[in-house]
């Protein structure tokens, strides 16, 4: 069995009806994303799917928005449910991944800079090593409360900036499915 597992967290159809949406990056990330899950299927790496909930709107279980985004493909071998930034709070994930003896982490998902990063650093800091996918992730352009605006790009490039070398290893999704016995270019 494998000592690697893959995250996929929050890629589910409740962001599509947050105002924030943007399709301009979707395509390219699922893309990313499909290969990284079909890839990690094809290397018997079990894929572990997160999703966010809440009690009201567009992420609550009533409102069936919580549902795998279309049009990625996935057959999870564990789902779990989670209600706080990192996928790793009061989910039973932390768990699962100690019984099953998993040493490494491949996180991709929504959002980069929140869900995905807070995952990360909680990761690293309980001793996982991680491989933070960046092109498997998505986010969306925000603005800052002085008026600047941070273009998806610019929050991704953020978050690999604050990962890198501290709390994960930022790798392709080749790199990541090839294992940490191969360097990353820098």
């Amino acid at each position: 069995m494998s000592d690697v597992a893959l995250l996929v967290i929050d890629v589910q159809e409740s962001f599509r009806h947050r105002p924030f949406w943007a399709e301009t990056d979707v395509p390219l990330f699922t893309e990313r994303l499909q290969a990284l899950i079909d890839g990690a299927i094809a290397r018997a790496i079990p894929v572990l799917q997160v999703f966010h909930v809440a009690e009201t709107g567009p992420f609550s279980l009533a409102s069936g928005h919580v549902r795998t985004l279309e049009p990625i493909l996935i057959a999870p071998d564990a789902i779990f449910h989670k209600r706080k930034h990192s996928a790793l709070v009061d989910t039973g994930l932390a768990g699962w991944l100690t019984q099953h003896g998993i040493r490494r982490l491949i996180v991709s998902g929504i959002r980069t800079e929140q869900c995905c990063e807070t995952t990360t650093r909680h990761a690293s800091d309980c001793g996982w090593q991680v491989d933070y996918v960046t092109e498997a992730t998505l986010t969306f352009a925000m603005t800052h409360p002085d008026g600047r605006r941070f273009e998806a790009e610019d929050i991704k490039a953020r978050t690999e900036l604050v990962l890198v070398d501290r709390f994960a290893r930022i790798a392709t999704v080749e790199q990541a499915l090839a294992g940490r016995d191969r360097p990353v270019a820098a």
